[in-house]
């Protein structure tokens, strides 16, 4: 069985009293675009894993999708949205889509169609 990883704490947040802190909205709106930047790398992090699934699924001989992963990568992102206090669907349906767009990057990958 394999291990579930338990999500990070998002130290950069700070607690509930630094977010209440915050005096203005062009204070937060910074906060806000601070934080999306930091989303996206971590996006372009998973990206690069992704590279790299697909160079070992092609050397194994693997489909770019296996439905028991999905599955499992969609639960794990409910359950943990569900633990953080967010809405479980709402970010099962966002990790679908990063899922399908994971699988598409892996085939152009497989087919040998990646820039």
């Amino acid at each position: 069985m394999p291990l579930v990883p338990r999500p990070l704490p998002v130290h950069s947040l700070g607690t509930m009293s630094e977010i209440d802190d915050i005096a203005d909205m062009n204070a937060l709106r910074a906060r806000i675009d601070a934080l999306d930047a930091e989303l996206i790398a971590l996006f372009a992090r998973r990206s690069a894993l992704i590279d790299r699934a697909a160079r070992i699924k092609a050397a194994e001989g693997l489909p770019a999708r296996i439905d028991w992963r999905v599955d499992e990568v969609v639960a794990n992102a409910r359950r943990n949205a569900a633990a953080a206090g967010l809405d479980g669907a709402l970010f099962e349906a966002i990790w679908r889509q990063l899922v399908d767009a994971a699988i598409a990057q892996e085939n152009r990958h497989l087919k040998g169609d990646r820039p």
